[in-house]
């Protein structure tokens, strides 16, 4: 949460308000929209390994598929064209794409970043079970 409240935008709340109203079912990915681009604050300057860096932080605490989420939605080589390591998650991969770019430019209120905490903290607690 430290690191979340220090971006320097309000780009990864605003994605993750966007995929709450449109996959409100889908916790996972309003989380890995809220945390998508924590890797340029983990690292500053490598914006080319970024979504690795942001999936490697977020693997230990919210799983497997939290990471695999903010790792795709970057693609390594910038083309976008990864479809076929996204599998099954294409779909959520481009959903999570689509609301980040929507977020870029909006006004959206999107809340408060503490809003999102008992979120993390249940996902957490599932991925630690598992």
């Amino acid at each position: 949460m430290e690191l979340l409240h220090d971006s320097p935008d309000n780009r990864g709340l605003r994605t993750a308000a966007l995929l709450r109203r449109s996959h409100p079912s889908d916790k996972e990915l309003q989380l890995a929209g809220l945390l998508h681009d924590i890797g340029q604050m983990l690292r500053p300057g490598d914006r080319a390994r970024h979504a690795v860096l942001a999936a490697e932080a977020v693997r230990p605490l919210l799983g497997e598929r939290v990471a695999r989420l903010v790792r795709l939605h970057a693609p390594a080589d910038g083309t976008g064209d990864d479809a076929g390591e996204a599998g099954e998650e294409a779909d959520a991969v481009a959903t999570l794409r689509q609301a980040r770019d929507a977020a870029e430019g909006s006004a959206l209120d999107a809340g408060v970043l503490e809003d999102w905490r008992p979120l993390l903290e249940l996902v957490a607690a599932g991925s630690c079970r598992a």
